[in-house]
């Protein structure tokens, strides 16, 4: 524990003389593996890491209101250096973030102690609730441990999301998405503490060089090229899954609702399976209609998550390797095939876990509404008022993509 309630590395005395030029309640936003995530630091280091909420807008409103007095600004060396530490570990990699500064003036003693042991636990290791308060020497508070990890500000850098209720069940998770943004980072970690490495071929991994791609749209384009200018440097990160099955299954559950009630939903499902078998298509097809509607899926729902898992089972799914080696066009014929799925859904598992380099979804309403507002347009256009100027963008139109999305979020602000 260092002064004034600042958490120190192994070497305090550079650390102090790190953090003492920063500038003081700065944040940023940054891309990672589960989503676009914020931190925000004052003179003494780190005071807040939040993960990523159902759009940008709603993560960087939440970042405002733990630390309303934060501006927005280029992170100093070290809290760069903390932000590369985390974007890693979310990615599967390995980092250390044990010399990351933590501001804890605001934190209570006990939820210090609390935060103390578990920086210690590794990636791929869980420890219980009560195993944390033995730890501490407080072997009757493991209620007392709960809260604490459910208000830590320090998500990750405090790895709240290894500690798991005393019958090795998930328990709860305060971020966006619940136990499912809990599961997805364990699955991450185990992952790699197992030797595997990535969760599936390809995974993380673009297949295009987006520095390439980004100096195509700008010689292409002059529009196009003033949207990159505003936006800044191309930081989509792809998303993890541990098969194409569970990218598909999340994504039926998404369909027509908000993403806070679709991430509740889907970690209720999630939750009716053991945290080491995880989603799988044959524990669907074990499991009673009735229960899979009492986690919060539909009828509609149940229907196409049950054909999904029934494809599966029979081969029609292909899995993640066999994907990295399909076309576009074939993979979203294959994938079509399943009640429920459609073109849309197929794109946004093509751009944003394949990391396919030219997918242009016309009929997604944010990439509409992006064209319009980077275009001044007064009339929303069609999905097919879209297909002759995305011709120029060719072969990189997903990362056009990923700039309308940053437009039509910057309109709405």
């Amino acid at each position: 524990m260092g002064l004034d309630g600042a958490v120190f590395s192994k070497t305090p005395g550079r650390a102090m003389d790190e953090h003492a030029g920063m500038t003081e309640h700065g944040f940023t936003l940054f891309d990672t593996s589960i989503g676009r995530c914020g931190i925000a630091w004052s003179e003494r280091g780190i005071v807040g890491v939040q993960l990523p909420e159902s759009r940008e807008p709603d993560t960087r409103a939440r970042l405002l209101r733990h630390h309303p007095g934060a501006t927005e600004a280029s992170p100093p060396p070290e809290i760069q250096r903390a932000l590369d530490g985390i974007v890693a570990l979310l990615a599967g990699e390995t980092a250390d973030l044990s010399a990351a500064v933590l501001d804890m003036q605001r934190v209570s003693p006990f939820h210090r102690r609390v935060y103390e042991v578990a920086r210690n636990i590794p990636p791929g290791v869980t420890l219980s609730y009560g195993e944390i308060a033995r730890q501490m020497g407080a072997g009757g508070s493991a209620r007392a441990v709960g809260q604490a990890l459910g208000r830590n500000p320090f998500a990750v850098v405090v790895p709240c999301h290894r500690v798991l209720a005393a019958s090795g069940k998930l328990g709860g998770f305060s971020a966006n998405g619940g136990i499912a943004t809990k599961l997805r980072m364990l699955s991450i970690e185990a992952a790699r503490a197992s030797g595997q490495g990535a969760l599936f071929e390809g995974d993380g991994v673009f297949g295009f060089d987006p520095d390439v791609a980004v100096a195509h749209l700008r010689d292409a384009d002059p529009v196009l090229a003033k949207l990159i200018d505003e936006v800044g440097p191309f930081r989509m990160r792809l998303l993890g899954a541990r098969s194409i099955f569970v990218a598909l299954a999340e994504a039926i559950v998404y369909q027509q609702l908000n993403g806070k009630a679709a991430a509740s939903i889907f970690a209720r499902v999630c939750a009716l399976f053991p945290v080491a078998q995880g989603l799988t298509p044959e524990l669907i097809l074990r499991t009673s209609d009735q229960k899979l509607r009492g986690a919060g899926l539909s009828n509609s729902k149940l229907l196409s998550i049950k054909d999904l898992a029934r494809k599966a089972v029979g081969g029609d799914i292909p899995t993640l390797a066999e994907a990295h080696r399909m076309v576009d066009e074939e993979l979203i014929e294959r994938l079509t095939q399943v009640r429920g799925i459609g073109r849309w859904t197929v794109e946004m598992l093509l751009i944003s876990r394949l990391g396919r380099a030219d997918v242009w979804p016309v009929d997604d309403y944010g990439i509409r509404a992006g064209f319009a507002a980077a275009f001044r347009k007064r009339k929303f256009p069609a999905p097919k008022d879209l297909i002759k100027p995305g011709a120029k963008w060719k072969p990189y139109r997903s990362v056009a993509s990923w700039y309308l999305w940053r437009a039509a979020d910057r309109a709405k602000k």
